[in-house]
């Protein structure tokens, strides 16, 4: 005996799920839903970048001290090679270049850090991606947050540096503040990118450490780019003053060092500040929201 017609019969798989409220499963929610969920993950999104900012040196006999001794020893070899070898501070005192190089080398080092752990932050956990239904948006963002926090513990040897050498506290430290916001907003979003991309390229990591390396050497790290280019063109250091990570770490050496006063920023470099990290923020932001539904399969 046959079964009775149902109403269903005839009915493409599009049409059931409509009739019935049917959603596919992981699907993308929409831009403002997505931020909500993130804001409901903030917990979590803290937690996990404190948890990896433990784990991080936890096999290492001195710990967390490598926070601070890592690029300490970085600018130490910058100073080294460049500020004795090939006088690259060229016009500066010793009182301001080596305050000048630590600076530079913790500032970048932030955004060096951010890029390589966004890199990773989906491939990287693909077990917690594929096991869990979360905003996969808090990953990198908990690997910036945690590279924020790691940057923040650092700072004290940058003030200790900075005093050192004559550059004493004053209210022009105050906009160290702004400028580290301004920044964690730009890693943020440069992460995200980053993220995306390197969830379906995983070759991406091997790459990096190159295109970072030569992003570190455009962007003044180890000198003044408009006293090292001075016998250039202009718009070529015009070019290399207005890149993102040169920006922020001048900003930090105007508000940090004495002797590295405002002439050495370029005009309007606080609005070009704040353009990169809201451009790179919500962009970066939205990149990585349009691939929601495709992270961890495959």
């Amino acid at each position: 005996m046959s079964a009775p017609p149902s109403p269903d019969d005839g009915l493409t798989a599009a049409d059931l799920a409509a009739k019935y409220g049917l959603a596919v499963s992981g699907a993308r929610p929409g831009l403002v839903e997505y931020v909500h969920q993130l804001w409901g993950r903030r917990h979590f999104i803290l937690a996990f970048s404190q948890a990896k900012l433990t784990a991080q040196y936890s096999q290492a006999k001195l710990g967390q001290l490598w926070q601070v001794a890592t690029p300490l020893l970085n600018a130490a070899v910058y100073f080294l090679i460049f500020g004795l070898i090939l006088k690259a501070d060229r016009g500066m005192s010793r009182e301001v270049y080596i305050p000048f190089l630590v600076t530079g080398v913790f500032t970048f080092t932030f955004t060096q850090s951010s890029v390589m752990a966004g890199v990773r932050a989906i491939s990287g956990n693909l077990g917690l991606v594929r096991a869990l239904h979360f905003p996969r948006a808090a990953l990198p963002i908990s690997f910036s947050l945690q590279q924020l926090q790691q940057l923040l513990f650092s700072m004290i040897v940058l003030f200790v540096v900075a005093v050192g050498f004559g550059s004493y506290p004053q209210l022009s430290w105050l906009l160290i503040v702004p400028v580290l916001v301004l920044q964690f907003l730009f890693n943020t979003g440069l992460a995200m990118i980053m993220a995306r991309m390197g969830s379906k390229t995983p070759d991406l990591a091997q790459l990096m450490p190159f295109v970072m390396r030569t992003w570190m050497y455009a962007s003044g790290v180890m000198f003044s780019i408009p006293v090292m280019l001075e016998e250039h063109p202009e718009w070529i250091a015009d070019i290399l003053q207005w890149n993102p990570a040169a920006i922020y770490m001048d900003l930090m050496r105007f508000a940090l060092v004495d002797g590295y006063g405002s002439e050495n920023l370029p005009p309007h470099v606080w609005a070009v500040a704040g353009g990169w990290a809201v451009l790179v923020a919500v962009g970066g932001f939205v990149y990585f929201w349009k691939a929601e539904e495709r992270y961890g399969r495959g």
